[in-house]
């Protein structure tokens, strides 16, 4: 299953520190997880849509109610808190293992249906939201050439493009 986080955050003084602790400590420490299988930190380069987006590849919603997810993936937001917002979570089904996004690539993903993405010549992987907040409901994402960002122009508002902010970790676990 694909668990996503979505946020913004308001502080421009402690963004910096914060996405340091989010991107060195806290991928590292979900990955070390059982059941997390992959994850990887993205930022937004379209407006509209919650700047920051981590996606996880994970066994189902019992990995985020289990305790060892609360000691070790949970991580100390408190310092933080305060300034995120816009703050979602969801759990979708059907794509497997979670696509590794390389530096000179985009994440897109779209809720409105898999044209916007067909007609820039991706094959969309379909997610249907099973937990969590569950909106949106369906979702479409693909990679794309870095170097073809420019096809997005003219869907603007349709898709959503993020940059990867990390390499996709990994557990040394297999996944079943």
């Amino acid at each position: 299953m694909i668990y996503t986080v979505e946020c913004s955050f308001s502080d421009p003084t402690s963004e910096a520190e914060w996405n340091d602790f989010y991107s060195l400590e806290k991928l590292p420490a979900l990955i070390s997880v059982s059941g997390f299988h992959t994850s990887q930190r993205f930022k937004s380069l379209s407006d509209g849509c919650p700047l920051y987006l981590a996606v996880h590849t994970i066994d189902g919603l019992d990995v985020l109610t289990g305790e060892e997810y609360r000691q070790k993936g949970g991580g100390n937001f408190a310092r933080w808190q305060q300034h995120i917002t816009d703050w979602h979570r969801n759990l979708y089904s059907d794509i497997g293992l979670a696509p590794a996004v390389n530096a000179d690539e985009l994440l897109v993903l779209c809720a409105s249906g898999p044209e916007p993405l067909i007609q820039m010549g991706l094959t969309p992987l379909a997610m249907q939201a099973v937990a969590l907040e569950k909106a949106p409901e369906r979702r479409w994402l693909a990679r794309l050439p870095r170097r073809n960002a420019q096809l997005a122009e003219s869907l603007s508002g349709r898709v959503d493009l993020y940059s990867p902010m990390t390499e996709q970790l990994t557990s040394s676990r297999r996944f079943t």
